[in-house]
């Protein structure tokens, strides 16, 4: 069994070589595209000893939640699976995963496990904590919680007298202190507090934030930190995921099959969703325009999750190679054979539709090959985008052209983009 219920105080669990730590894998839902992250942090740590969850295992504390977190856990990970108690882990967390307050003890290093979730640390942590520190056969800690103490990054952390109650704990066993850990945060960044390395990390499920101007989303990837020890000093290594650590779905060709027929089906049913809310929106039922919006929405999401089991995945610069890919083949194989195939069968309208896809094909191809040239995207700062809604072509610029160069429909039947 992968997640462990902590009955003790001190788990003993000897001779350790490295251990993988997760942050905040669920507080934002245990939606497909954030349990994909989870379950390739876990496949992060096949190598590992255990793992440690930092907080925030699930958005809410119900049983249902619970329940699903440790079955999706149990079903992936080889490795136990102990947890921290995170500001979103309320309710029936003791059912679940047992004490708040606890200690790890491997041979060559202990971590201290503590309960901050309200912004508090608890007494009995403070004095477990104590315990450890003063027992002369411990010289190396990990003290671990989920709400950052104060650092020079974010102020979203425990207020300083809070903090003290932890520094007059600690302090006089400084030197064997060798790391916090926290979670909470979602993002990443390392700090120093008395001396002592401060590692805050929120990669594990959760939608990346901006922390600061210094520290944006766009510069850091989901992730999990992994501690070794090397000549007997506990180590860190960052280890950004990747979408292919988890591969159990993705090989399977039975799965893989129905997975592609069920994204086909919900693009199929988002696509007529959305044309009918069309339809009924010209016709002035805004009622039901906005009731078929919302269905669209809804069948686009659950094709995504789909994909999201289906689809390999490249690093978030490396995808862009694999879009062209597509748009060269479309351009030139499939709709130049389909367009000719068309004129020659003297079928106008696939002739149309295909001739009006190859011109906005040609235009994305520039696009993109455009963003391959200029990793900051800083050429597309500022930029507006417009969309004919008759035919689909994309016009880059801030000027509108007076009609669609493709179909001709007059501007205001343009759709337009603008980065807010």
């Amino acid at each position: 069994m992968a997640i462990q219920k902590i009955q003790q105080d001190i788990v003993s669990l000897g001779k350790v070589h490295s251990f993988t730590v997760i942050g905040d894998p669920g507080c934002e839902g245990l939606g497909l595209t954030n349990m994909e992250v989870y379950a390739n942090a876990l496949a992060a740590a096949e190598q590992d000893d255990f793992i440690l969850v930092v907080g925030d295992f699930v958005p809410a504390g119900t049983d249902t939640f619970y329940q699903d977190i440790t079955e999706l856990t149990n079903a992936i990970s080889e490795q136990d699976v102990y947890a921290l108690r995170g500001n979103h882990d309320t309710g029936t967390y003791d059912d679940h995963f047992g004490r708040h307050n606890y200690a790890i003890s491997c041979t060559d290093f202990t971590i201290v496990v503590l309960d901050n979730a309200l912004r508090t640390f608890e007494d009995e942590g403070l004095q477990l904590l104590g315990r450890v520190l003063a027992d002369p056969a411990v010289q190396h800690v990990l003290i671990a919680f989920h709400i950052p103490i104060p650092n020079h990054f974010t102020g979203n952390a425990v207020k300083p007298e809070e903090f003290q109650r932890l520094r007059d704990v600690y302090l006089p066993y400084r030197h064997k202190v060798n790391y916090f850990i926290c979670g909470h945060v979602h993002s990443r960044f390392i700090d120093t507090v008395d001396g002592i390395p401060f590692i805050c990390t929120g990669g594990g499920g959760a939608m990346i934030e901006d922390v600061s101007d210094n520290i944006r989303a766009a510069d850091v990837n989901y992730h999990v930190i992994k501690f070794f020890c090397h000549d007997g000093v506990l180590q860190y290594d960052i280890v950004d995921l990747q979408h292919s650590l988890y591969p159990r779905e993705k090989t399977n060709p039975i799965v893989r099959h129905h997975l592609l027929a069920a994204i086909q089906n919900e693009l199929m049913a988002h696509l007529q969703y959305r044309m009918y809310a069309e339809r009924a929106q010209r016709r002035g039922y805004t009622n039901i325009a906005n009731l078929f919006e919302a269905m669209a929405e809804s069948e686009y999401r659950h094709a995504r999750n789909f994909f999201a089991v289906y689809d390999k995945g490249e690093a978030f610069g490396k995808t862009i190679s694999s879009f062209l890919a597509t748009e060269k083949y479309g351009l030139n194989h499939l709709y130049t054979m389909m367009e000719g195939y068309a004129k020659e069968q003297h079928m106008p309208l696939t002739r149309q539709a295909f001739s009006a896809a190859m011109a906005a094909e040609d235009v994305h191809i520039g696009l993109q090959q455009q963003i391959e040239k200029d990793s900051d995207f800083d050429a597309f700062d500022k930029q507006t985008f417009y969309v004919c809604s008759v035919c689909g072509y994309l016009m880059p610029g801030n000027k509108k052209a007076p009609r669609c160069p493709v179909c001709g429909a007059p501007e205001r039947v343009y759709i337009e983009f603008t980065t807010k």
